[in-house]
């Protein structure tokens, strides 16, 4: 039984995103709960998918004391400004400075923040906690499939374990394997030994999908290299973070240096000899619409397409009217979007009140020179206080809270339209607005792959979009400055610096 101190920040962070997260961001949650501290923290998380319930659960089932400091995430964006990240990481260290003496240190973290003052917001993080609790004290973390590990994170700890799906609906398991190899670090009384292998090829974020090829067969074979290590992880990187170790990285721990290195090796030959088939078809908004109203005409189920340029869980707005447009220039019938975030449309709807038609614009506020606003006459079939459970399992566990809401109607497309972004990734964050998804013929959803654990089952066929957005799925179009010179712009593309 061991005496362990955890807290959480989450953050993702694209540099090329118009909004940075503030401490307002974290307070909001973007889908998650707000900031929570002390004793508030185990009712806030608990039972949820997400890492810290998984860990939390497993270390008092094992009779474990845990001790919670802080834990908080906020949506994607761009960087965490410095008085948040600084008024966050004190909470958590001070948390972590009261409850020593401890046994061990958990934290749950993403692994892709950049602060304004700090490129490696999580190393730095870590690099502060192990200087709190020196150097014999099991420093662990888990982190995001879309981790860019860095040096520094890997040299702070004892160990870092990443998620292995996407959509992330291992989360919670993630939890429970770090607990796990807690327990066997407390058991020997010595750190892992490691193995880190960064690649040299950003992976687009639709194609880093698990449930389809090459993912999905790497990271069955992750798991059986790893029956000869103590752990192998694979983070597929997130490819819209410009420093120069924005990269996917494989890394492996065994009882020995030789174990470890045979581990990483396998592994990450095995990614690079895949390279090529990190790939897939990309339609235009217009080329989407028109397949999905050709493939309906003999489909049982929803045509889902994903307006994955504008995800939130990748630091776009969710605001932006590229498929919207599509869908009513080209006819679509029983086609719903959703979310499109514009809180001042919001407020102007509800006060005009359901069942009304208005004129008003929404969307197209991130500034973004290849879209703007869409104005129509609408009729204003639903509104709402945003607020409602999530049922599919990525959000498992949670209340979700989108702000303030309305389902509009104009000709055969309905669109969601809420106040606070939240990748639209369950079929209750249409159902919330009175549209039943699987009655209809068309929808689209502002993810790039989340969204697939809870619209897989009733999609008849799911396509990918490349609509405008903050998140391109061809990374080569985002201004990059900082990258490593080597580093490929995509699978096979060309390397950073050359023309």
């Amino acid at each position: 039984m061991a005496r362990i101190v955890y807290g959480g920040f989450q953050h993702e962070t694209n540099t090329f995103a118009p909004d940075k997260a503030d401490w307002r961001a974290f307070e909001l949650g973007g889908g998650w709960p707000g900031i929570v501290s002390g004793e508030a923290v185990w009712p806030a998380v608990g039972g949820a998918n997400i890492p810290a319930a998984g860990f939390v659960q497993a270390a008092l089932d094992a009779g474990d004391t845990v001790i919670p400091t802080t834990w908080c995430a906020a949506s994607p964006s761009a960087h965490v400004t410095k008085a948040a990240y600084e008024k966050i990481a004190g909470m958590i260290l001070d948390g972590i400075k009261a409850a020593m003496p401890v046994d061990a240190v958990y934290l749950d973290l993403h692994g892709a923040m950049v602060a304004e003052h700090f490129d490696d917001g999580e190393g730095e993080l870590l690099r502060r906690a192990r200087a709190l609790i020196g150097p014999d004290v099991p420093l662990f973390a888990t982190l995001d499939l879309h981790a860019n590990v860095t040096r520094q994170m890997l040299a702070q700890v004892d160990a870092l374990v990443a998620y292995r799906t996407y959509p992330h609906v291992d989360m919670a398991e993630t939890g429970r394997r770090a607990h796990a190899l807690l327990g066997v670090r407390l058991a020997s009384g010595k750190r892992p030994v490691l193995a880190m292998r960064p690649l040299k090829f950003l992976i687009p974020i639709c194609w880093q999908c698990t449930d389809i090829e090459p993912a999905r067969g790497l990271y069955d074979l992750l798991e059986v290299i790893e029956k000869d290590a103590l752990h192998v992880s694979f983070a597929t990187g997130f490819p819209a973070a410009d420093f120069d170790e924005c990269a996917p990285v494989v890394w492996a721990y065994g009882s020995d240096q030789a174990s470890a290195d045979a581990a990483a090796d396998k592994l990450a030959d095995a990614v690079n000899a895949a390279e090529a088939t990190f790939a897939g078809k990309l339609y235009t908004p217009d080329e989407a619409v028109q397949y999905a109203m050709q493939a309906a005409k003999s489909a049982s189920r929803p045509i889902v397409i994903a307006d994955g340029q504008d995800n939130p869980g990748a630091g776009s707005n969710s605001d932006t009217t590229g498929m919207l447009r599509a869908l009513l220039r080209n006819g679509a019938e029983r086609a719903a979007i959703g979310l499109i975030v514009d809180p001042a449309a919001i407020e102007k709807i509800h006060a005009v009140g359901q069942g009304k038609t208005m004129r008003v614009a929404i969307g197209g506020n991130a500034g973004l020179p290849d879209d703007q606003p869409f104005e129509g006459d609408f009729f204003i079939e639903h509104v709402s206080d945003g607020k409602f459970d999530a049922t599919g399992p990525f959000y498992r566990g949670f209340r979700l809270d989108v702000g303030p809401a309305a389902c509009l109607r104009l000709d055969g497309v309905r669109v969601v339209v809420s106040s606070y972004k939240v990748q639209m990734a369950d079929q209750a964050m249409f159902r919330f607005a009175g549209i039943e998804p699987t009655e209809q013929n068309i929808l689209v959803v502002k993810s790039a792959v989340h969204f697939r654990a809870d619209f897989t089952p009733i999609a008849e066929e799911i396509i990918v979009a490349a609509a405008p957005g903050s998140m391109p799925m061809i990374i080569e179009q985002l201004p990059w400055k900082h990258l490593a010179p080597d580093m490929r712009l995509g699978p096979c593309g060309r390397p950073f610096g050359e023309k």
